[in-house]
């Protein structure tokens, strides 16, 4: 009986502090709790938790809500703000197990008024990291969705040159959206120290760690000289762990996105493109894209794979039209008077400014910007079949597949057409150096001499193939620089074909000949050969062997074209092999810069000619045209017999 009657006092005893206990949790006044908890915040952090307003708790399990008006929380002593954040009321469900591992997990947090500051220092510290130091990645709250009405955010980061601020606002619709509720933001600012502008809408809760559920989204931004509008959804808006959005892009320079993206992309002239943004795990995927690129149209795939040490660029790019002007800045060739690059030039490639007096006039000289070349891995295939080009550039059908690896670069194989022919090879730049190391291989097979230059009247009758090799190598980090340190060969031949006759004569200074094809029209001739052999050492070029061997003319040449200082030293020895009765016997020199050379004549030879001519034409003038007249005493040649008398 005793033992019955202790186990019935025992329930009673509980059942009473059980009554008890629920009469303390339901009227219980959880304001006593706000100085404790205050306490507790300071000493766990640093920072003073101050709740002015009312504090109220509903237990349950596993979460617990927690209800406060008035909060005000704040920043450490190095932060330009006083205050973290202060918000006028707060509303939020807390995980109860995570909370006894002593981690804060907040379900959902709904915010009314909340004036939030966000700040990373310049060595790394954030002031919403709750550790003392402000460093420590697991010392935060995690909250999975938060709610804001009408609320203030601002972040900055001085290391980064950051300074953004937001205004948020909620509405319960919205004209020309699907979104039965939305938050309205704006922001203004600078990232990474480009002027920022932002405006848009999203979901009304947001989805700051929910993997499950999709955020909607909507949002213009202006950053610098690009602009963005996207809409789709994202899921998980502080991780991005799957994005869904249709984007339209455009700016003055692709490089210009490094930025947004972390990614190094060429220099480019204006550009837009719209496509389909996805991602998922560690995926990015630009699907069915469409773009304009200054005059070019292409469009593509392309997808980024983050798994490995750097990120691994992939995709085919088609052009639907290549205007050839508009790679002249991703080879480092300006597009605009040199010396005088654009804002927008002067900004992304860091070039010096160039000397009047050494000005270079042809080969492109603004330099690659290596530095970011380790920032991605790619392999990329281009295809352009239709290349809108100056009349004078003969050049269609471009395919390349670029390759970048630790930071050097490959085109392997590129080609491309060239007057009927082909002109391919490989390109590498080895952007681990500096300055940069460069290779280049390229073969020409089967160009059509009368297509090589089309807008020369005198090669329209033409007919023969040029092959050819070009085997370099040099260092410097722009074109210029890389050809001015050139070492290795270059060849070029022509081994049987047509050739103007006028165009011979004239260069052979057979003056009566080129009046009769002036009245009679022009004719073809047998072209034996033609070997162009250069030796080619610090970016100078000396002439190996330099003959052109037809039925009526051979046509020896010698000298050097340099680099460096882009000029040329060319003489040009005509041998006729016919009776000319009025001939000018004289060497042909083309000298001067690239971008205008200069042909000229012996001139000395030419006045004693000519003074022997008037001395013979007082004693009789049938004799005036004696010294003119060439006796042609040469004998016809193959083309390596031409090879063999140039070499000695």
């Amino acid at each position: 009986m005793n033992a019955s009657r202790s186990l019935k006092l025992l329930g009673i005893l509980m059942a009473a502090l059980a009554v008890t206990t629920l009469i303390l949790v339901i009227f219980f006044d959880w304001n006593w709790l706000r100085h404790p908890i205050e306490r507790f915040v300071a000493e766990k952090t640093g920072r003073a938790l101050i709740i002015n307003g009312n504090l109220n708790i509903k237990l349950g399990w596993p979460l617990a809500r927690i209800q406060a008006t008035d909060i005000s929380f704040a920043n450490p002593d190095w932060a330009k703000q006083p205050l973290m954040f202060t918000v006028k009321q707060i509303d939020g469900k807390v995980s109860l197990p995570e909370l006894f591992k002593r981690h804060v997990s907040v379900l959902t947090l709904n915010l009314t008024q909340p004036q939030v500051f966000l700040e990373q220092s310049s060595d790394g510290r954030k002031n919403w990291l709750l550790d003392r130091n402000q460093q420590d990645e697991n010392a935060k709250i995690k909250i999975d969705s938060i709610t804001l009405d009408n609320g203030q955010i601002s972040y900055t980061d001085t290391g980064h040159d950051t300074q953004i601020q937001a205004a948020l606002s909620t509405h319960q619709s919205l004209p020309q959206t699907d979104m039965a509720a939305d938050i309205i933001f704006t922001a203004t600012g600078k990232l990474k120290g480009l002027a920022l502008t932002a405006s848009g809408s999203g979901g009304t809760v947001l989805n700051l760690n929910d993997e499950i559920t999709p955020y909607p989204l909507n949002i213009d931004i202006s950053l610098g000289h690009t602009q963005l509008h996207a809409a789709g959804t994202v899921t998980s808006l502080s991780r991005f762990s799957a994005v869904d959005l249709n984007i339209a892009l455009n700016g003055t320079s692709l490089d210009q996105l490094y930025p947004l993206i972390g990614i190094a992309l060429p220099r480019t002239l204006i550009y837009s493109t719209k496509g389909h943004l996805l991602h998922s795990t560690k995926q990015w995927r630009y699907e069915k894209f469409t773009a304009r690129i200054g005059k070019s149209d292409l469009s593509g795939n392309l997808q980024i794979d983050s798994t490995g040490k750097r990120p691994f660029l992939k995709g085919d790019v088609t052009f639907q039209k290549l205007d050839l002007a508009d790679l002249g800045s991703p080879i480092g060739m300006s597009n605009k008077n040199k010396g005088k690059a654009s804002d927008s030039t002067q900004q992304t490639t860091h070039a010096l400014p160039v000397s009047t007096a050494n000005k270079r006039d042809v080969l492109p000289e603004l330099p690659f910007r290596t530095e970011r070349w380790d920032s991605v891995d790619a392999d990329v295939r281009i295809q352009a079949k239709h290349i809108q080009r100056a009349r004078a550039l003969p050049i269609d059908n471009l395919v390349a597949h670029v390759k970048m690896n630790n930071a050097i670069l490959t085109l392997d194989p590129i080609s491309f057409g060239v007057a009927g022919g082909t002109l391919a090879g490989t390109v590498t730049l080895n952007g681990k150096h500096d300055p940069i190391q460069a290779k280049v291989n390229i073969h020409a097979r089967k160009i059509q001499l009368n297509q090589l230059f089309p807008t020369i009247k005198l090669t329209r009758t033409s007919i023969g193939q040029i092959h050819g090799e070009f085997d370099l190598s040099g260092t410097g980090n722009a074109v210029d620089q890389m050809l001015a340190s050139a070492n290795g060969r270059a060849t070029l031949v022509v081994d049987g074909g047509k050739i103007s006759k006028l165009m011979l004569e004239t260069a052979g200074l057979h003056l009566w000949e080129m009046l009769q094809l002036k009245v009679t029209g022009d004719e073809v001739i047998t072209l034996n050969c033609a070997v162009a052999d250069f030796d080619v050492k610090r970016g100078n070029l000396q002439t190996k062997i330099m003959v052109l061997d037809t039925d009526i003319t051979t046509i020896m040449g010698r000298g050097n074209i340099d680099m460096a200082q882009e000029t040329l030293d060319l003489e040009l020895q005509p041998h006729t092999k016919i009776l000319s009765p009025l001939a000018l016997h004289s060497p042909i020199y083309i000298r001067g810069k690239f971008a205008k050379p200069v042909v000229s004549l012996d001139k000395t030879k030419l006045i004693l000619r000519g003074a022997g001519a008037i001395a013979l034409g007082v004693v009789n003038p049938l004799l005036v045209i004696i010294p003119l007249i060439d006796s042609g005493p040469g004998k016809d040649s193959a083309c390596g017999k031409l090879i063999r008398r140039a070499q000695h």
